[in-house]
């Protein structure tokens, strides 16, 4: 049955329609999960509407779907932006509970602090945990990063599953299928200089991902590939191997590199090589490799990365939080290497807020060189859309006919909105918005969110096992022993 949706402002950031249309009153038809048409709205398309789809044709509205339509009086117009869905780059969906806990840490102290001993926590006592529950604690984790996401119009994301989490990835798909979300889950492993009860084998790492990809890997929505953790905690046997197994399979190969400063120079110490370096000796580096962070980059780092058409992405919130550092973003693009703004984990970023991720990126960058033009708002709406889904090799990010129905509604109402216009609605949506404006939510055609009602979810039992989780944990760590042996902190 087709769909129909309209807006004050239409953001398509499409490279058929054009990445900086700014279109007002705008609309979108979709059938199925496809989007059939996209563009300005007027009173003939309206009629045409009505006369060739109207009774078939449902109207998504602020708070209902109105099925079958006799008049153009229906073709309701909401009061904000119609764009694509959010792209999330690079997340972790084990991180909601532990919010708020072991901040002010660099970023080894924090995984040994509080990250490891969470995944643990929830792998170790997940038979009383589920008898609390009523669930794994695994899918109180999931479930609550797809209402994070939802709540801030992420619709596509990928999730790189470590730590303890890589054992439990049917929980996490279970997540992403009940919610509506399209992920991409980048299965975690490590064999070395991490804690010891995490250590991986080779034939135990490719057995993983085999297995992963027999039982999810015929899903639509859903897309599994190697994401070895950190460069710092995989051999190159591991490293080669993994990316053999992406060559084969046709998919991307994700890990972490150069995140921290101390530990960046501790594996130069290490090893003798920069980690990219490292990874380009291995022969991993390609168009279907995405780096999360690399903030500590040389120049002969920056050579490798674009020569070998390597994509990075860039976690500001994370970043800044646990003192990283920032990375080198306009060199990064002035050499052509893709560049996509994302959120990080809710442990690190304490939010999936990918509005104010990329407002930071941008501020960071025109400060640090005192160039205020710099990563314009337009330049950053599309590292969190078009340009991620390009990086993430997915049909998302954009709005034009034959796409994936994935879209949101940004409200333009608001207080801190008002006035919006179409002169500067993208610059609104990056420098005014607080990222809790989106009203409407579509993922894969279907509406998972219209305002407050989360169509998919039960977020009142989520938040609430959320936080009976998270205080679990907070009572179990007070007498857990301490971690030690991640990185720098070996």
């Amino acid at each position: 049955m087709p769909r129909f949706i309209r807006a004050r402002f239409l953001l398509p950031m499409s490279d058929a329609l054009g990445r900086d249309q700014r279109i007002e009153d705008g609309y979108a038809v979709w059938d199925g999960d496809t989007l059939i048409e996209v563009g300005a709205y007027s009173a003939e398309v309206g009629e045409r509407l009505v006369r060739v789809l109207g009774p078939a044709l449902e109207v998504v509205g602020p708070a209902t779907v109105q099925r079958g339509v006799s008049d153009v009086s229906a073709l309701v117009r909401h009061e904000g932006v119609l764009m694509p869905g959010f792209v999330k780059a690079h997340g972790h969906d084990h991180e909601p509970p532990i919010i708020g806990l072991v901040k002010d840490v660099a970023l080894t102290g924090w995984l040994d602090g509080v990250v490891n001993p969470f995944t643990g926590f929830m792998k170790e006592e997940q038979g009383r945990l589920c008898d609390l529950l009523g669930r794994t604690p695994q899918s109180v984790a999931y479930l609550k990063a797809r209402v994070d996401d939802l709540y801030y119009g992420i619709t596509t994301s990928m999730v790189h599953h470590c730590n303890h989490s890589k054992y439990f990835a049917d929980d996490l798909v279970a997540a992403a299928e009940q919610a509506g979300t399209r992920m991409i889950v980048a299965v975690g492993g490590q064999d070395r200089h991490y804690a010891s009860d995490l250590l991986d084998t080779v034939d135990g790492a490719l057995a993983r991902l085999d297995d992963y990809r027999e039982r999810h890997g015929h899903k639509a929505r859903v897309t599994i590939i190697p994401g070895p953790d950190q460069l710092f905690s995989n051999g190159p046997e591991m490293m080669t191997a993994l990316k053999a197994w992406a060559r084969e399979h046709g998919t991307l190969l994700h890990f972490h590199s150069s995140e921290e400063k101390a530990t960046t120079a501790w594996f130069r110490e290490t090893y003798g090589v920069t980690p990219i370096a490292y990874a380009h000796g291995l022969g991993i580096l390609d168009s279907r490799t995405v780096i999360a962070h690399q903030v500590h980059s040389t120049d002969e780092d920056l050579d490798i990365l674009a020569k070998t058409g390597a994509k990075i992405v860039h976690n500001p919130l994370a970043n800044t939080i646990l003192g990283s550092g920032m990375p080198p973003v306009v060199e990064m693009l002035e050499r052509g290497i893709p560049v996509a703004i994302s959120t990080d984990g809710s442990g690190s970023a304490d939010n999936q807020n990918i509005l104010a991720a990329a407002r930071l990126a941008s501020q960071y960058q025109k400060a640090r060189y005192s160039r205020a033009d710099y990563l314009p708002a337009q330049r950053v709406l599309e590292m969190i859309t078009v340009e991620a889904a390009r990086i993430l090799d997915v049909a998302a990010g954009s709005l034009e006919p034959g796409r994936p129905a994935d879209l949101v509604v940004v409200a333009t109402d608001t207080p801190n909105m008002t006035p919006t216009r179409v002169t500067n609605v993208v610059e609104n949506l990056v420098w005014a918005s607080d990222g809790s404006e989106v009203r409407v939510v579509v993922g894969g055609g279907e509406v998972l969110r219209q305002g407050a009602t989360f169509h998919t979810l039960d977020v009142a039992r989520i938040l609430a096992d959320v936080s009976t989780l998270s205080a679990e944990f907070d009572a179990w760590r007070v007498t857990a022993p301490i971690v030690r042996g991640t990185g720098a902190n070996a």
